[in-house]
């Protein structure tokens, strides 16, 4: 009997150790801990949830302003401010989906050592999906350089994680503040990351001409939005010719087209980031628009479209 022909775009995306049933994810420090955006859609629509940066013990974050608005874009430097992994596995874990949609980890710490221990916690909770690991801090044994700066040093904050990691399907969040982000993409993934997220924010600063001020008390901070949509579409093009495991497309998304035009460059799945601070349930909409928008350009599968950027 000759195979059926699909008649209806299937957006289901598999990676590895997880089956999505869409390639869309929240971002990082952009969804909360996933409940503060339950009243605005189903979390169990959503390809996975990545929850915010978590570290071994709560966190404060910086100082008093933390984020200023840009043209097309926002500026933060909340500085990492969580309740730790074991209150977030206490309190937040059980009440998300976790059943249904898989909830991922993103993690960060000062040294590998420290980074492996936050992993092997995280790891040994079974209702955890997969671990995001953000190499943009500051490694304080190297003397202040992120991690994710230097490719030795990502390597091996990779190595830590994945040691400990056991089954959890590990991802790395990849810094654009390099001069060539495939060189660490090389590095991240010759020492066993199972994927690739692509990016992390770009080092901006924003001044008030009336107080002669920065408007972040940290001075710089984080770019986001869609203002960094386009060098994040380039870095994740570059990245994807350069590795061969999935990589995870991030950066001024904001609906189904932007999602295609990430897959068109060779991205695997997306997160919604910035966007969703503009309007809560852009997320949710976006899963919704998604099998609409591929039917109208005759994508059956993602598979069909993925890498096919004609350059």
């Amino acid at each position: 009997m000759a195979s059926k022909t699909p008649t209806i775009s299937d957006p289901r995306v598999s990676l590895p150790g997880l089956d999505l049933k869409n390639p869309i994810m929240t971002a990082s420090g952009t969804f909360g801990y996933g409940l503060e955006y339950a009243s605005f859609g189903k979390l169990e629509d959503l390809g996975a949830i990545v929850v915010k940066g978590l570290s071994l013990k709560p966190r404060a974050g910086n100082t008093m302003p933390r984020i200023a608005e840009t043209p097309c874009g926002m500026l933060n430097a909340i500085g990492l401010q969580n309740i730790g992994v074991e209150r977030f596995l206490e309190e937040k874990l059980p009440a998300l989906p976790h059943d249904t949609t898989p909830v991922i980890a993103n993690l960060y710490a000062c040294d590998a050592a420290e980074f492996g221990e936050l992993a092997a916690a995280l790891a040994a909770d079974e209702r955890m999906g997969a671990l995001e690991v953000n190499v943009s801090c500051p490694n304080v044994a190297a003397g202040g350089q992120a991690f994710g700066q230097d490719p030795k040093q990502a390597a091996a904050v990779t190595r830590a994680v994945k040691d400990a990691a056991g089954d959890k399907p590990v991802m790395v969040k990849l810094s654009p503040n390099v001069a060539d982000i495939t060189t660490v993409a090389k590095a991240v993934a010759d020492a066993g990351a199972d994927m690739l997220t692509c990016i992390n924010t770009l080092l901006g600063m924003a001044v008030d001409l009336k107080t002669r001020r920065p408007r972040l008390a940290n001075v710089v901070g984080g770019l986001s939005g869609p203002a960094i949509k386009p060098v994040a579409l380039r870095c994740v093009w570059q990245v994807c010719q350069a590795v061969d495991i999935p990589v995870i497309g991030v950066g001024g998304i904001s609906n189904a087209t932007d999602v295609l035009e990430f897959i068109l460059a060779g991205a695997h799945a997306v997160q919604i980031g910035t966007a969703n601070f503009m309007r809560p349930d852009t997320v949710f909409s976006i899963v919704n628009e998604l099998p609409i928008l591929m039917n109208g350009y005759g994508v059956m599968t993602l598979d069909d479209l993925r890498g096919t950027l004609e350059t």
